[in-house]
């Protein structure tokens, strides 16, 4: 075994991992020489890479892995602007269910209005509403009165109580 693992003592091991022209990751830890390996996929070069370590130092399955991967300007690039714009979108997407939120709790708990109603006006379903609201949801009904949807008023021949779709319906009972 190698006296790199133990000298760093720190189970710390940079990793460089570089896509060659023949379509395979080559991998190299400059810590210990002649540690290197390589595989087909990145996901299987990583797997190799600690396979290889452990072949020159003790704790290589504990060890922290710094990886550095080597790709061309162009391409690494392309990969932190993705990066860059998936994390933006995450913040964003955080931001737009905080405002979901407030505007549930005050339709609902400000205005009085049911989850289903809540969920009209914002584009959901009331079971979001009602995850978006949490706990103080909880018991809220979807309906007014007693959680039921209310009875229609039978025999007023405005469609309603067929559910035909457009049907104009009955006034609240």
């Amino acid at each position: 075994m190698s006296e790199a693992g133990t000298q760093a003592g720190r189970g710390r091991y940079r990793v460089v991992y570089e896509y060659d022209d023949s379509g395979a990751w080559t991998v190299d830890v400059p810590d210990v020489p002649g540690c290197h390996t390589w595989g087909e996929t990145l996901r299987q070069a990583r797997r190799y890479a600690r396979e290889a370590l452990s072949l020159w130092v003790d704790d290589a399955e504990d060890a922290e892995l710094v990886e550095e991967l080597r790709l061309p300007e162009r391409t690494r690039r392309a990969v932190d602007e993705s990066k860059d714009a998936r994390a933006r979108a995450d913040r964003e997407q955080q931001q737009a269910t905080q405002r979901t939120r407030r505007a549930a709790a005050v339709l609902v708990n400000d205005l009085g209005l049911t989850l289903r109603d809540a969920g009209e006006l914002l584009g959901l379903s009331f079971q979001r509403v009602q995850q978006l609201l949490g706990p103080a949801a909880g018991g809220r009904s979807t309906s007014r009165g007693r959680g039921r949807a209310r009875a229609r008023p039978a025999g007023r021949g405005d469609g309603g109580e067929l559910g035909v779709p457009g049907a104009p319906h009955a006034g609240r009972a």
